[in-house]
């Protein structure tokens, strides 16, 4: 069997004061490939070295659309950087109002101007279109204008994936029919996400991702821990039972879906074969 975390923040310290040993548990937990996603400017030559000195680790280069003080980054800047190849995706970016919104009021509305966060995104949809690297979208609490700002500029065109999925049916919906994928995280495993199990049940198998979006939201049985890569199989094994398929077949679906997604991402079939245990000895 075969795993993929599809977006994991190794190059945090949390995990990367304890590199070798957290590889190494992921070996173990059958996670061959993963994602290391970016964040902001600055932390990416960490990243960038990180994924150099591993085969199978894959980056992004984005700013998260809750970084502010940090670089902002130019579309030349987001496509300079993006050539790399082992950067296979623009992102982390999208929308997140959470924090703007005055949550003592019965509206919910807005208390803060976000236009800054609109106009970033747009930047990173551009820079993927100019690419052709797919978007990782972070959404929290501004589901209607993420999608309206996807659909409005076409981002079906370069394609994406909706990382740790936490929204209805009704954007889940909104993102397939742009040719987007859908990515489950633990959240799918907690007490009170029967909404988003009903989600991971209708996506079709051609369209689904699994992360661990490490070190956060650690799956059941793992709650309160530090996420990690080797949890993704956690989230798999609730996938599986959802969907009504074996642990095989969601290892083999979200696998060949996260290849057939970051088409950049080059895959060793010789790796896919060895005990990956020897790789980090």
């Amino acid at each position: 069997m075969l795993l993929v975390d599809s977006h994991c923040h190794i190059n945090f310290e949390k995990l990367a004061k304890d590199m070798p040993a957290m590889l190494a548990r992921a070996a173990e937990n059958d996670v061959r490939y993963m994602l290391c996603v970016c964040v902001n400017l600055e932390d990416y030559p960490q990243i960038k070295k990180l994924v150099s000195e591993q085969e199978n680790i894959f980056s992004s280069v984005g700013v998260h659309p809750l970084y502010t003080e940090c670089h902002e980054p130019k579309v030349e800047e987001l496509v300079e950087l993006a050539a790399d190849k082992k950067v296979v995706a623009i992102g982390e970016t999208g929308l997140d109002y959470f924090k703007g919104r005055n949550q003592e009021a019965s509206t919910g509305e807005l208390t803060d101007d976000m236009e800054w966060q609109r106009k970033r995104f747009r930047r990173h949809i551009e820079a993927s279109r100019i690419t052709g690297k797919p978007l990782i979208i972070h959404t929290r609490a501004a589901a209607n204008d993420t999608m309206d700002i996807l659909e409005e500029m076409e981002a079906g065109t370069s394609g994406g994936v909706m990382h740790c999925f936490a929204e209805n049916w009704e954007v889940a919906k909104r993102a397939l029919d742009i040719g987007f994928y859908i990515s489950f995280s633990g959240i799918v495993t907690f007490r009170n996400a029967d909404s988003l199990r009903e989600v991971a049940k209708k996506v079709p198998s051609d369209r689904f991702l699994i992360e661990t979006d490490a070190p956060y939201l650690a799956p059941v049985p793992k709650r309160g821990q530090t996420n990690e890569p080797g949890f993704v199989r956690y989230t798999a094994e609730a996938m599986a039972e959802l969907r009504g398929e074996t642990l095989g077949t969601i290892a083999e679906q979200s696998t060949n879906n996260f290849f057939a997604l970051f088409s950049s991402a080059e895959r060793d079939t010789k790796r896919d074969n060895i005990d990956m245990n020897r790789c980090y000895s």
